[in-house]
């Protein structure tokens, strides 16, 4: 465990020192804020202009992590485009093949030091509930649904990131194919919506990520759509594992 510590440890060390850890962080948290304002702003104008009332929990969080969700989508393929491909490319990568670390705790530590500079990100969202709470009593379960799901979420493209960070050294590659994969399974729930009811229609709704953190917005928690989660990351993980592994024995 010392050795994937130490491993997360210089990971997130490396994203705090370079350009583009920092500008990511910034655009995220000021965007954010931008969103936050425009729907507060529009909710109180809904409010006083006598508008229907709706929930200001699900309104603003939901509408918030819904736009946040699409952001992180574009970013995080850059932020993890390096995690391997920079080791290759500078043949740090051999020092840690050669070392009595195991390919699975390499991928372990580079995964956890991506997902706490991840959940870094959503920290710098702490002060929406923070307002929300002050200005009334909003849903709790909604709130934890959204920043569990966005967490998983963002675990999800770190997991995709790594995969397609092993496969070459060129940083620019592993961007375009970290961003094709996590776009696809993005928007392939589009396509549900011109398919006949069938068992093609429901295959490719529960493939669609779109569709199941979705669900995870609304404050629905259901075990399909933990599964859907935790095997996608297990899968990129563990075909990262593979890579390294061969890596190794090059």
């Amino acid at each position: 465990m010392k050795a994937i510590f130490a491993i997360a440890k210089r990971e997130l060390g490396g994203y705090f020192s370079s350009v583009i850890g920092w500008i990511v962080l910034v655009a995220f948290t000021l965007l954010a804020g931008l969103f936050f304002s425009i729907m507060l702003v529009g909710y109180a104008s809904q409010a006083g202009m006598g508008g229907p009332e709706e929930n200001i929990t699900e309104m603003m969080v939901q509408g918030l992590f819904g736009n946040l969700s699409v952001i992180v989508l574009l970013v995080m393929p850059a932020i993890t485009m390096g995690a391997i491909a920079a080791d290759r490319r500078e043949k740090s990568i051999e020092l840690l093949l050669t070392s009595p670390i195991a390919s699975w705790q390499i991928v372990a530590g580079k995964f956890l030091g991506g997902l706490a500079y991840a959940v870094g990100l959503v920290c710098t969202t702490l002060y929406v509930p923070a307002i929300l709470y002050w200005l009334g009593s909003p849903d709790s379960g909604v709130f934890y649904a959204n920043y569990g799901g966005f967490i998983v979420l963002m675990a999800v493209f770190v997991a995709v990131g790594l995969f397609t960070s092993s496969l070459t050294d060129n940083q620019l590659v592993a961007l375009v194919i970290g961003f094709a994969i996590n776009l696809s399974a993005w928007i392939v729930g589009w396509l549900a919506q011109i398919l006949d009811e069938g068992a093609v229609k429901s295959v490719v709704e529960h493939i669609s990520m779109l569709n199941h953190f979705e669900q995870l917005s609304k404050g629905v928690v259901h075990t399909n759509d933990a599964v859907y989660f935790a095997s996608v990351i297990l899968f990129f993980l563990f075909a990262t594992t593979q890579r390294v592994e061969a890596l190794r024995w090059r």
